[in-house]
């Protein structure tokens, strides 16, 4: 549950919290308070909130990739990101957010009674890396449950799991086949047109 924000940007208070992965204890809560505002800014205005890219770390100003994930009670309300690192990380954190709770076709927009009881979780992206396999038995012996998401393109096919659905899976046969079928595909694909990245996440 997220509680009400008591700095409207997020941006204030002193950085004393130890770094956890690649960004500070400040960062992180920096970007969790910017991603809510953003999706109070988006019901209040109708778009994303701007960040100040004056008033935050180097580390907050550089370029990154995200996903912010919403979930409901459990359930996943609202989930979009970027792969590749071309705008500020916090820029990028608030304009996923506004894009989670009113952009993803899957779910209707957040509302504002439902804005108190929204569980969100950002997951800052490590570059992609090309995923070479030989065939289908390859790719599942060499994935790595809990630690790969993965990244798959069959043209006009395109579809992601980030690493946390893992833990919903059975193992890699599920996720490959979930991954297939959220893509568009059968379970069982598989084409020579096939392309495979990987990724980790640090999230919070």
């Amino acid at each position: 549950m997220l509680p009400p924000s008591t700095d409207p940007l997020g941006y204030g208070g002193p950085e004393s919290s130890e770094s956890q992965g690649g960004l500070s204890g400040h960062e992180r809560e920096t970007l969790r308070r910017v991603a809510l505002d953003s999706i109070r800014h988006g019901l209040e205005m109708g778009r994303s909130l701007e960040a100040d890219l004056d008033r935050v770390t180097p580390a907050l100003r550089a370029p990154g990739a995200v996903f912010v994930t919403l979930n409901l009670h459990g359930q996943l309300r609202g989930c979009v990101g970027s792969f590749e690192a071309r705008y500020p990380l916090i820029q990028d954190v608030a304009q996923n957010a506004y894009s989670a709770a009113f952009m993803d076709f899957r779910f209707p927009s957040v509302s504002d009674t439902e804005l108190p009881d929204l569980d969100l979780h950002i997951s800052l992206l490590t570059p992609l890396v090309p995923f070479r396999v030989e065939s289908r038995e390859d790719l599942l012996q060499k994935l790595r449950p809990g630690v790969d998401g993965l990244l798959l393109e069959d043209p006009p096919h395109r579809a992601t799991f980030l690493p946390q659905v893992w833990s919903s899976l059975e193992g890699p046969e599920d996720f490959l086949g979930e991954l297939f079928l959220k893509a568009g595909l059968p379970r069982d694909h598989w084409s020579k047109t096939l392309s495979f990245h990987r990724y980790g996440v640090e999230e919070f």
